[in-house]
Protein backbone atom coordinates (compact mmCIF):
# COMPACT_ATOMS: atom_id res chain seq x y z
CA UNK A 1 0.00 0.00 0.00
CA UNK A 2 1.26 3.57 -0.87
CA UNK A 3 1.68 5.70 1.82
CA UNK A 4 0.31 8.47 1.04
CA UNK A 5 -2.60 8.16 -1.92
CA UNK A 6 -4.96 8.44 0.43
CA UNK A 7 -4.06 11.87 1.55
CA UNK A 8 -2.41 12.85 -1.88
CA UNK A 9 -6.36 12.57 -3.67
CA UNK A 10 -7.50 14.31 -0.49
CA UNK A 11 -5.79 17.27 -0.86
CA UNK A 12 -5.86 17.17 -5.17
CA UNK A 13 -9.50 16.73 -4.58
CA UNK A 14 -9.96 19.58 -1.84
CA UNK A 15 -8.44 21.60 -4.64
CA UNK A 16 -10.12 20.77 -7.49
CA UNK A 17 -13.46 19.93 -6.17
CA UNK A 18 -15.42 19.68 -9.46
CA UNK A 19 -17.02 16.88 -11.92
CA UNK A 20 -14.68 17.78 -14.37
CA UNK A 21 -11.87 16.72 -12.25
CA UNK A 22 -13.30 13.91 -10.63
CA UNK A 23 -13.86 12.62 -14.19
CA UNK A 24 -10.82 13.09 -15.33
CA UNK A 25 -9.06 11.33 -12.02
CA UNK A 26 -11.11 8.37 -12.10
CA UNK A 27 -8.34 5.66 -11.20
CA UNK A 28 -6.77 7.71 -9.04
CA UNK A 29 -9.94 8.21 -6.77
CA UNK A 30 -10.82 4.12 -7.23
CA UNK A 31 -6.75 3.82 -5.61
CA UNK A 32 -7.08 5.97 -2.69
CA UNK A 33 -10.32 4.49 -1.65
CA UNK A 34 -9.42 0.80 -2.32
CA UNK A 35 -6.58 2.06 0.02
CA UNK A 36 -8.46 3.26 2.48
CA UNK A 37 -11.19 0.55 2.66
CA UNK A 38 -8.24 -1.95 3.06
CA UNK A 39 -6.77 0.38 5.86
CA UNK A 40 -10.28 0.29 7.67
CA UNK A 41 -10.19 -3.54 7.09
CA UNK A 42 -6.81 -3.50 8.94
CA UNK A 43 -8.42 -0.98 11.53
CA UNK A 44 -10.87 -3.56 11.91
CA UNK A 45 -9.35 -6.73 12.52
CA UNK A 46 -7.64 -5.03 15.68
CA UNK A 47 -10.76 -4.45 16.76
CA UNK A 48 -12.07 -7.52 16.39
CA UNK A 49 -9.42 -8.93 19.03
CA UNK A 50 -11.14 -6.99 21.76
CA UNK A 51 -14.80 -6.15 20.13
CA UNK A 52 -16.53 -9.22 18.56
CA UNK A 53 -19.51 -6.80 17.19
CA UNK A 54 -17.19 -5.84 14.10
CA UNK A 55 -16.55 -9.46 13.38
CA UNK A 56 -17.90 -9.94 10.09
CA UNK A 57 -18.68 -6.17 8.71
CA UNK A 58 -18.15 -5.57 5.02
CA UNK A 59 -15.80 -2.42 5.17
CA UNK A 60 -18.18 -1.35 2.02
CA UNK A 61 -21.49 -0.70 4.14
CA UNK A 62 -19.22 0.87 6.66
CA UNK A 63 -17.96 4.11 4.30
CA UNK A 64 -20.06 6.69 3.29
CA UNK A 65 -19.55 7.97 -0.25
CA UNK A 66 -18.03 11.36 -1.69
CA UNK A 67 -20.94 12.90 -2.98
CA UNK A 68 -22.18 15.49 -1.45
CA UNK A 69 -25.83 16.35 -0.63
CA UNK A 70 -25.63 20.20 -1.96
CA UNK A 71 -29.36 20.58 -2.20
CA UNK A 72 -29.57 22.93 0.98
CA UNK A 73 -26.37 23.92 0.63
CA UNK A 74 -24.69 27.84 -0.36
CA UNK A 75 -21.91 25.06 -0.63
CA UNK A 76 -22.08 23.28 -4.18
CA UNK A 77 -19.31 21.60 -4.14
CA UNK A 78 -20.01 18.14 -5.28
CA UNK A 79 -17.70 16.08 -2.83
CA UNK A 80 -16.88 15.71 0.55
CA UNK A 81 -12.98 15.89 0.38
CA UNK A 82 -12.63 13.28 3.20
CA UNK A 83 -12.68 9.46 3.72
CA UNK A 84 -15.17 8.57 6.29
CA UNK A 85 -16.38 5.07 8.08
CA UNK A 86 -18.75 4.08 10.64
CA UNK A 87 -17.95 0.82 12.31
CA UNK A 88 -20.99 -0.39 13.28
CA UNK A 89 -23.24 -3.55 12.75
CA UNK A 90 -25.78 -0.99 11.64
CA UNK A 91 -23.00 0.34 9.05
CA UNK A 92 -23.54 4.07 8.17
CA UNK A 93 -26.89 4.50 10.34
CA UNK A 94 -25.70 6.32 13.51
CA UNK A 95 -28.00 4.13 16.00
CA UNK A 96 -26.66 1.93 17.90
CA UNK A 97 -22.93 4.13 18.29
CA UNK A 98 -19.43 2.76 16.93
CA UNK A 99 -16.17 3.93 15.95
CA UNK A 100 -15.71 6.79 13.03
CA UNK A 101 -13.62 7.38 11.30
CA UNK A 102 -12.59 10.87 9.50
CA UNK A 103 -9.76 11.69 7.11
CA UNK A 104 -9.17 14.47 5.42
CA UNK A 105 -6.18 17.10 4.73
CA UNK A 106 -5.97 18.94 8.47
CA UNK A 107 -8.70 17.23 9.91
CA UNK A 108 -7.98 13.19 10.98
CA UNK A 109 -9.79 12.33 13.78
CA UNK A 110 -11.63 9.70 15.53
CA UNK A 111 -15.22 9.31 16.94
CA UNK A 112 -17.82 7.34 19.23
CA UNK A 113 -21.14 7.67 21.28
CA UNK A 114 -24.11 8.59 19.69
CA UNK A 115 -25.51 10.77 17.39
CA UNK A 116 -28.71 10.98 18.36
CA UNK A 117 -30.15 14.89 17.61
CA UNK A 118 -32.21 13.55 14.65
CA UNK A 119 -33.98 11.18 16.45
CA UNK A 120 -36.16 12.80 19.06
CA UNK A 121 -37.09 9.36 20.74
CA UNK A 122 -33.83 8.62 21.04
CA UNK A 123 -32.56 11.77 22.81
CA UNK A 124 -35.23 11.02 25.50
CA UNK A 125 -34.47 7.77 25.66
CA UNK A 126 -30.75 8.37 26.52
CA UNK A 127 -31.48 11.29 29.05
CA UNK A 128 -33.93 9.44 31.02
CA UNK A 129 -30.90 6.40 31.15
CA UNK A 130 -28.59 9.52 32.35
CA UNK A 131 -30.79 10.15 35.19
CA UNK A 132 -30.88 6.10 36.44
CA UNK A 133 -27.12 5.73 35.79
CA UNK A 134 -25.63 8.63 36.60
CA UNK A 135 -22.42 7.61 38.56
CA UNK A 136 -21.45 5.54 35.84
CA UNK A 137 -21.58 7.64 33.23
CA UNK A 138 -19.43 9.82 35.67
CA UNK A 139 -16.88 7.12 36.22
CA UNK A 140 -16.58 6.63 32.71
CA UNK A 141 -16.33 10.55 31.68
CA UNK A 142 -13.43 10.75 34.71
CA UNK A 143 -10.98 7.83 34.05
CA UNK A 144 -7.80 9.23 32.75
CA UNK A 145 -7.91 7.28 29.75
CA UNK A 146 -10.89 9.06 28.57
CA UNK A 147 -9.91 12.55 30.04
CA UNK A 148 -6.09 12.44 28.13
CA UNK A 149 -8.10 11.79 24.89
CA UNK A 150 -11.73 12.01 24.17
CA UNK A 151 -13.54 15.22 24.17
CA UNK A 152 -17.15 16.06 23.93
CA UNK A 153 -18.40 17.38 20.73
CA UNK A 154 -22.16 16.80 20.52
CA UNK A 155 -24.52 19.27 20.06
CA UNK A 156 -26.23 20.65 22.81
CA UNK A 157 -28.65 23.31 24.95
CA UNK A 158 -27.56 26.27 27.41
CA UNK A 159 -29.46 24.55 29.98
CA UNK A 160 -31.20 21.54 31.47
CA UNK A 161 -34.30 20.87 29.41
CA UNK A 162 -37.71 21.00 30.87
CA UNK A 163 -38.86 18.28 32.50
CA UNK A 164 -35.36 17.25 34.02
CA UNK A 165 -34.19 18.48 37.45
CA UNK A 166 -30.95 21.22 37.25
CA UNK A 167 -30.20 20.01 40.86
CA UNK A 168 -29.11 16.43 39.20
CA UNK A 169 -25.71 15.55 40.10
CA UNK A 170 -25.04 15.06 36.27
CA UNK A 171 -27.23 17.47 35.08
CA UNK A 172 -24.70 18.94 32.60
CA UNK A 173 -25.18 15.84 30.16
CA UNK A 174 -28.69 16.17 30.15
CA UNK A 175 -28.10 19.47 28.36
CA UNK A 176 -26.54 17.15 25.31
CA UNK A 177 -28.70 16.26 21.88
CA UNK A 178 -25.86 13.78 20.86
CA UNK A 179 -23.39 12.57 22.97
CA UNK A 180 -20.18 12.14 20.31
CA UNK A 181 -16.80 12.38 21.70
CA UNK A 182 -13.24 12.67 19.12
CA UNK A 183 -9.69 12.01 19.06
CA UNK A 184 -7.52 14.50 16.90
CA UNK A 185 -4.79 12.45 15.40
CA UNK A 186 -2.40 14.51 13.34
CA UNK A 187 -2.21 13.94 9.61
CA UNK A 188 1.48 12.84 9.42
CA UNK A 189 0.79 9.93 11.17
CA UNK A 190 -1.00 8.56 8.04
CA UNK A 191 2.40 8.45 6.72
CA UNK A 192 3.35 4.57 8.15
CA UNK A 193 -0.72 3.22 7.67
CA UNK A 194 0.46 0.14 9.86
CA UNK A 195 1.36 2.36 13.01
CA UNK A 196 -1.63 4.42 11.97
CA UNK A 197 -3.56 1.19 12.17
CA UNK A 198 -2.65 0.29 15.82
CA UNK A 199 -2.42 3.69 17.43
CA UNK A 200 -6.48 4.04 16.06
CA UNK A 201 -7.35 0.79 17.00
CA UNK A 202 -6.47 1.23 21.01
CA UNK A 203 -7.96 4.60 20.79
CA UNK A 204 -11.41 3.46 19.74
CA UNK A 205 -10.96 0.84 22.15
CA UNK A 206 -10.87 3.35 24.74
CA UNK A 207 -13.65 3.93 23.70
CA UNK A 208 -15.99 1.19 24.15
CA UNK A 209 -17.42 2.04 27.36
CA UNK A 210 -18.91 5.40 26.41
CA UNK A 211 -20.36 3.74 23.28
CA UNK A 212 -21.70 0.55 25.18
CA UNK A 213 -23.61 2.81 27.80
CA UNK A 214 -25.15 4.81 25.73
CA UNK A 215 -25.62 2.10 23.43
CA UNK A 216 -27.56 0.79 25.99
CA UNK A 217 -29.42 3.88 26.81
CA UNK A 218 -30.90 3.08 22.83
CA UNK A 219 -31.27 -0.49 23.08
CA UNK A 220 -34.73 -0.39 22.37
CA UNK A 221 -34.79 2.38 19.79
CA UNK A 222 -36.21 2.10 16.55
CA UNK A 223 -36.09 4.18 13.48
CA UNK A 224 -39.03 6.16 11.92
CA UNK A 225 -40.91 4.31 9.67
CA UNK A 226 -40.94 6.82 6.25
CA UNK A 227 -43.94 7.66 4.93
CA UNK A 228 -44.61 6.53 1.37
Amino acid sequence: MRENCIMDFLKELERNNDLKWMADHKAFKEQAAAEFEELLQMVMERLAEKDPSVIGLPPKNLIYRLNRDTRFSRDKSPYHAAFRAHISPAGRAPIPGGYYLNLAPGNVFLGGGVHAAPFKDAVTMIRDYICGHGEELETIVSAPDFQNHFTMTGERLKNVPRGYDADFPQSEYLKYKSWDIECRLETEGLCDLEDFCERASELFLLMRPFNDYFNEAVRDFQYPVREN
